[in-house]
């Protein structure tokens, strides 16, 4: 699954990630190069890519949930869930959903990128993290969100966890991944959910979501409406911390109307920078020498999360948790902005 125009909105705690001085997997002696050792159509609109390194050595290890930021050759860097299963070090595999009305990040992916190609990308990322230890986990996955859950699925099924994964998606047809899920190991705690099948076999989220088993963790990921429903069904019974999501876009970004012009202070220095309505806090400071690593540069994957001193935030992320919000003590300056005249950021 393309992360980059995704919501990426774990309900989870996130740490504040740790920063190298030149910034997190921003330069190209960063980078992997992978070369491309397979490519296939697994569903309408959907292929997938195997990619193992270019020299013939182990790749880097992941965890369940993680993406890699793929740096494609016409400048966009797109970013796309690791699928399979963390134990496997000698490739990465990932989903592509043609995205039509995308920003050519995907029809690239789909047209361009051929077996034997060699691409660069970061080192795993993680900001969907999966609780290992919790004693049951609930798995939904609506069309190309399977991929972070498909990988969650290995690694539970690897630890020995109890877990239940829902597959819902409009057809068969769109349905990637399912002979490989079917003859999994995991494939007994399998149910699919097909928007076009029989009304007995679609997903009745309120009856699954109306009850939490103790110490039970819920994971979705798919399209907008689909996780929507998730949370509003979750929402009596589950407690946020216990549910993570990803969504598929950020639509506070495209929704935002008034913006204003504030202040932001850097506490190691004293210096002041005026932030215009339009611009962004990491767009102003990268422009005055100021490095804050970034990655999808929508507030989805916890790359530049920054520590704020003082001032009120107007969170616009989808990757903090409730309580932080609610706390202000971190923000997003990718996209979020403030809603005091100045805030003073740990710069």
């Amino acid at each position: 699954m393309r992360l980059g125009r995704f919501q990426k909105a774990a309900i989870m705690t996130m740490a504040l990630p740790n920063r190298p001085a030149t910034g997190q997997i921003v330069g190209t002696e960063r980078r992997l190069r992978l070369r491309v050792a397979g490519k296939r159509i697994c569903a309408d609109e959907i292929a997938a890519f195997e990619l193992v390194d270019a020299t013939g050595e182990d790749l880097p290890p992941f965890t369940a949930g993680s993406h890699i930021d793929v740096h494609l050759p016409t400048g966009p860097t797109r970013q796309y869930s690791l699928c399979n299963d963390p134990r496997e070090r000698h490739r990465y595999r990932i989903g592509v959903l043609r995205e039509v009305a995308g920003r050519g990040g995907s029809a690239y992916m789909h047209d361009c990128v051929e077996v034997g190609d060699t691409i660069e990308a970061s080192r795993p990322l993680n900001a969907f993290p999966l609780e290992e230890s919790a004693p049951f986990s609930l798995l939904l996955a609506g069309g190309i969100g399977v991929t972070p859950i498909l990988s969650m699925a290995h690694r539970l099924t690897a630890l020995g966890r109890d877990f239940t994964f829902h597959y819902c998606a409009r057809s068969a047809s769109r349905m990637a991944f399912r002979p490989e899920l079917e003859a999994s190991a995991f494939a007994p705690r399998m149910r699919f959910h097909l928007d076009d099948g029989p009304s007995d076999q679609r997903l009745d989220l309120a009856g699954l979501l109306s009850h939490r088993p103790p110490g039970a963790h819920l994971y979705a990921c798919g399209p907008a409406g689909f996780l929507d429903a998730v949370v509003a069904a979750a929402r009596p019974a589950w407690p946020s911390e216990a549910v993570h999501r990803e969504y598929f876009l950020n639509a506070s970004m495209s929704a935002a109307t008034g913006d204003r012009a504030f202040t932001v202070k850097l506490a190691s220095d004293g210096r002041v920078f005026t932030i215009a309505p339009g611009r962004s806090i990491v767009e102003v400071l990268g422009e005055n020498g100021i490095d804050v690593p970034v990655s999808c540069e929508e507030g989805i994957c916890g790359t530049c999360v920054t520590r704020i001193v003082s001032g009120v935030p107007d969170h616009r992320d989808l990757v903090l948790t409730e309580k932080q919000h609610a706390a202000g003590t971190l923000i997003t300056p990718c996209c979020s902005r403030a809603l005091s005249d100045e805030l003073v950021l740990d710069l």
